[in-house]
């Protein structure tokens, strides 16, 4: 545990992420909740610790210095990645973390109350379905859709100020020249994730739909 809390630690700063020992304890609390529902409900394919501190803790981190306003909203969040890390490192924002997948979902609403995370809200519901009173200021998404189906499927939790986060692999030089007005692609940022051997890309999206 001692070697995990260190590679987190470390990965984290690595990340420009600053995390107190209460924080690295939650997160690894959050990898054993994981662990334990993982056996009967097949959360994720990642089953080695290790993998999940990467593929699922430092890569939701990742984004964290990009994240901006005070309402996030983490679509397809499957179970609770990146959005439940994010929720962690910032309790003052507030979290509705979105997913179709009921067992998943369940999931993400036990390890909210297991960590004490207040500002989270866990949402059964398929996300072009949603229709926020307000719109959120932050949106990310990890490899939940093709660029243009993703950004038609989110535009109504979106205002004029809203950042879309979309969470890539490898660079989608197809989906981007797929992407047509009102949005645009306002940067592309490659990530490096510590331990993680793998091409990880940011693409920061805003629209003009509501103005």
């Amino acid at each position: 545990m001692a070697d995990e809390r260190a590679a987190l630690l470390a990965g984290a700063r690595e990340l420009g992420v600053a995390l107190s020992d209460a924080a690295a304890a939650a997160l690894l609390r959050l990898l054993d909740e994981l662990t334990h529902w993982n056996r009967a409900y097949n959360l994720t394919a990642i089953t080695d610790r290790a993998q999940m501190l990467t593929h699922h803790l430092l890569d939701s981190l990742s984004v964290a210095p990009f994240v901006q306003g005070s309402t996030v909203a983490d679509v397809g969040t499957g179970a609770g990645f990146p959005g439940l890390p994010l929720a962690l490192l910032a309790p003052q924002r507030r979290f509705v973390l979105m997913d179709s997948n009921g067992k998943k979902q369940r999931f993400v609403a036990h390890a909210a109350r297991a960590l004490g995370l207040t500002n989270v809200e866990a949402l059964h519901a398929r996300v072009e379905a949603v229709r926020p009173a307000q719109p959120f200021d932050t949106v990310v998404a990890r490899a939940f859709a093709a660029l243009p189906q993703m950004l038609e499927w989110v535009a109504p939790l979106c205002g004029p100020g809203t950042r879309v986060l979309a969470m890539k692999g490898r660079l989608p030089e197809g989906e981007i020249a797929g992407v047509a007005p009102p949005w645009q692609i306002g940067e592309v940022v490659p990530l490096h994730v510590p331990g993680l051997n793998e091409e990880r890309h940011l693409l920061i999206a805003t629209c003009r739909l509501k103005e």
